[in-house]
This record gives C-alpha cells, sequence and structure tokens, in this order.
C-alpha cells in the first residue's frame, strides 16, 4: 500500500505558499530532488505545516520512470481558445505548497525551503494566500461546491494501486487575477448567470447559460477532481489560486479546453472577468516515492 501525501487533503489551513523551483544545473537534478524530499514540517501538533510536493512529470519521470503514470505531461504549450483567449504555460520544475494554521509559521519555513535549494535551484514563482468570507472566492460566491467529500476524494485525485505512480496525483495549478471592477459592475442576476449558480447560496441554475463557469466546468462531463483553491493577492492585484488535484490529467486538460471554448466554441464567461497568468501541472508523487529520493 502506497500512502498520499497528507498535504493535499489537508483542508481547513488559514495561510498558503506556493514556491515554484527550477533547477540550475540538470545534471544535479538527483540531489535535487534528494534535497526536496528531505524537507521536514516542524514537529509540533499545533501551529505545524503541512507540504505538498511536486514535480514537472518530465523531472519526475526520469528520476522515476516505473513509478510515473503513462502519458502525463507538464503544462509545455499554451491553450489557445476562441476569440484570442489564451491560457499562458510557465511550467517550473518543482513545486513545494506549504500550508499551515499562521502566515508567520508558513513564512519561517518557506524561508528554510528556499535556503535549502540554494544553489540547486531558483525560485521562479512565489505566491501567498488566505481565505475569504470562510468558502468564498473574490467573486462572492462559494468556491468549490461540486467538490467531493474528503471520504469521496481520493478516488477523484490519487491513482489507484497496482499503477504507476499509485497514491500520486496530477496538480493544475493555475493564478487567475481577477478583473474586480468589471466583475461589480455587473447586476447579481448577470453575475450568476455567469456563474450558473445563485450567489448566496450556490443551488445551480436550471437554465443555467451554455458558456456559464458551471456548464463549461461540468465534472459529471469532464469526470472529477479534489479542488483546493484559495484566493491570493492584494487589495489592487488580487485573484484566484487554481489547484486541482486528479487521478488523470485528462480530465484537467479537458476542463481547461472547454473553458477556453475548445470543446463547444462556447468560451467560459467567467473567462471575461479573469485572467490566467500562469500555469503549470505537478505530478505529486506518494509519501514512499518521496522517501526512496532521499
Amino acid at each position: 500500500m502506497y500512502t498520499p501525501q497528507a498535504g493535499i487533503f489537508a483542508l481547513g489551513t488559514s495561510s498558503h505558499a506556493y514556491l515554484e523551483f527550477d533547477v540550475l544545473d540538470t545534471k544535479k537534478r538527483q540531489e535535487f530532488a534528494s534535497t526536496i524530499a528531505a524537507i521536514r514540517e516542524p514537529r509540533t501538533t499545533t501551529g505545524g505545516v503541512n507540504f505538498v510536493i511536486g514535480f514537472r512529470p518530465e523531472l519526475w519521470r526520469d528520476l522515476a520512470p516505473e513509478d510515473t503514470p503513462p502519458g502525463v505531461e507538464g503544462f509545455n504549450n499554451e491553450v489557445k481558445g476562441t476569440e484570442g483567449f489564451t491560457m499562458p504555460a510557465t511550467q517550473h520544475d518543482a513545486l513545494v505548497w506549504l500550508s499551515g494554521s499562521a502566515y508567520d509559521v508558513i513564512f519561517d519555513m518557506a524561508r528554510s525551503v528556499v535556503h535549502d535549494l540554494a544553489g540547486l535551484a531558483t525560485l521562479s514563482e512565489e505566491t501567498s494566500s488566505w481565505p475569504y468570507r470562510h468558502d468564498r472566492d473574490l467573486t462572492g460566491f462559494i468556491d468549490g461546491s461540486e467538490n467531493p467529500t474528503l471520504l469521496e476524494a481520493p478516488s477523484a485525485a490519487l491513482l489507484p494501486e497496482g499503477f504507476p505512480g499509485a497514491a500520486g496525483s496530477v496538480l493544475l495549478l493555475q493564478k487567475w487575477k481577477h478583473k474586480t471592477s468589471e466583475w461589480e459592475a455587473l447586476p447579481v442576476p448577470q453575475q450568476e448567470r455567469t456563474m450558473g449558480r445563485t450567489k448566496l447560496d450556490s443551488i445551480e441554475l436550471e437554465d443555467k447559460p451554455e458558456d456559464s463557469h458551471v456548464a463549461r466546468t461540468d465534472q459529471d462531463e469532464f469526470g472529477h477532481i479534489f479542488r483546493r483553491n484559495m484566493p491570493y493577492g492584494d487589495v489592487e492585484d488580487h485573484g484566484t489560486v487554481f489547484v486541482g488535484f486528479s487521478a488523470d490529467q485528462k480530465r484537467l486538460s479537458k476542463m481547461l479546453d472547454s473553458m477556453a471554448g475548445l470543446v463547444n466554441g462556447k468560451r467560459d464567461a467567467l473567462t471575461r472577468f479573469t485572467q490566467p497568468l500562469t500555469g503549470s501541472y505537478y505530478f505529486v508523487p506518494s509519501v514512499e516515492s518521496l522517501l526512496r529520493l532521499r
């Protein structure tokens, strides 16, 4: 039996940091992987830090070819949608996602991780995030209404036993900037039709438009994933960090194609009020696979 990284399912954390690294010298990728796999969380039952460690799929394949699901690839090409809409490809070599109950602990641990990897990798992207009104994103709508429960989430997020990469997961990480002034200028009924749900209590609209966000990301059509989205940014520049785990990368890539209008020609209406800034796929290996790297 293989064990998933506990941080995947560590709900209820209020502070987050996403550190994306690029290896400085490919000849030292084994040393880099060993160092990143040796990261230790604080040994405390309160105020601790959860880690999720992921690798560019191609890098992980070089490190552990027998433990890599077939066909998984990095976000190596931008998604070119209809009407000139584009999702950028900003793939990096590794991700360390830290989450915990207080940002001071996250801050100190993030500095420690960067210090440990100095000389082996450069910190290419750093994003911090925090919860907004318990379970809402910065549009004011509840985020993750279709998320599976924690009992159901492993079957959606994790590769099953007996398959290469068992208990691992494919992670899609994107940063979406919100066009807040334009969004807030919309009357609430129009916001609801854009989203496909009611704003107050997140009830799916019976007559939701084909280009609504709910319609274009229908998990019954594209397959179920486990999302851990969080808001990021400051007063002037903010948005959503999309964090989606899946046992099958095709569920994630088809969802992006659908949002971009490549499935039925209907671009996700929410993309008119949000702008994707980054895009990376990471393979998040099991605990046992990480231990073999040390």
